[in-house]
């Protein structure tokens, strides 16, 4: 009986996803990926092309988990932002790898820039609505909604270590949670409902 192709492919997914993630496109070893999925290196080749395309592919599905998990909410963002800042502190590789595809492919692939429209779509819709700010471009208020959302990540070593608590203990972490989306209803919600208490969102302990 052949081998299970569609198995192999996932190993080598699996693998490649922990590859890149730690060490990025350039420092990926094509041979580390396939000792890791107990594969040929050759049908990584078969499968995915070269290494650049497995890397894009990778980041695109890491991605497209993400979307799936975190369903986009543009008429509640704040709370959009804090399921999102928790899915991102269980799944830390997903932004490695979104920083290592901004350090190595500047040139966005077609696939991650279409991920952005039906977003930018839907806030200028939620604007139409009156749900959304519209003093800020859509894609300004999902710009800064997700730099809100990754400032804790994003933030240097040095920032973090002020912080009244380790930078990565649950107590430190909701509290930011909390600040992080007071910021992002602040940002994006319309002026009409400033001031009435709304909180955008659930706050809970990531």
């Amino acid at each position: 009986m052949p081998p299970d192709a569609t198995a192999t492919k996932k190993r080598l997914l699996t693998a490649a996803y922990d590859e890149f993630a730690q060490f990025g496109l350039a420092g990926a070893r094509v041979d580390r990926i396939a000792e890791a999925a107990q594969a040929n290196k050759r049908l990584i080749y078969v499968h995915f092309g070269n290494k650049s395309d497995l890397f894009d592919l990778v980041v695109a599905n890491s991605l497209a988990d993400l979307a799936t998990a975190v369903p986009f909410t543009a008429e509640d963002l704040p709370g959009y932002a804090g399921r999102l800042f928790d899915y991102l502190l269980e799944h830390p590789q997903v932004l490695r790898l979104t920083g290592w595809s901004q350090l190595e492919r500047p040139e966005a692939p077609p696939a991650q820039v279409d991920a952005y429209r039906p977003k930018i779509a839907a806030i200028a819709g939620a604007q139409q609505r009156e749900l959304v700010t519209t003093t800020v471009a859509p894609v300004d208020v999902l710009a800064l909604l997700l730099g809100l959302t990754t400032a804790w990540a994003n933030a240097s070593p040095a920032l973090r270590s002020l912080a009244d608590q380790p930078p990565w203990d649950p107590e430190r972490l909701r509290v930011h949670r909390a600040a992080m989306i007071v910021a992002a209803q602040a940002l994006t919600e319309p002026p009409s409902t400033q001031g009435n208490g709304s909180t955008g969102g659930t706050i809970c302990t990531p």
